[in-house]
């Protein structure tokens, strides 16, 4: 396991870990600015769904 770890972060193929870590700074960095946003968004949506489902009913 060793072994492959090592190989895997020394190999030039494809992602490299620089590659990696800006990608996932990226990401977070949307995830942080957007919460609100996602969560509000989510919530009327969940909200609708089960309002929704209360009329099925």
């Amino acid at each position: 396991m060793k072994r492959f770890a090592t190989g895997f972060f020394d190999s030039e193929d494809g992602f490299s870990t620089i590659e990696l870590i800006l990608i996932l700074v990226v990401l977070v960095t949307l995830v942080v600015l957007f919460k609100g946003q996602v969560i509000a968004l989510l919530n009327r949506a969940f909200g609708e769904i089960n309002n929704q489902a209360g009329k099925v009913y």
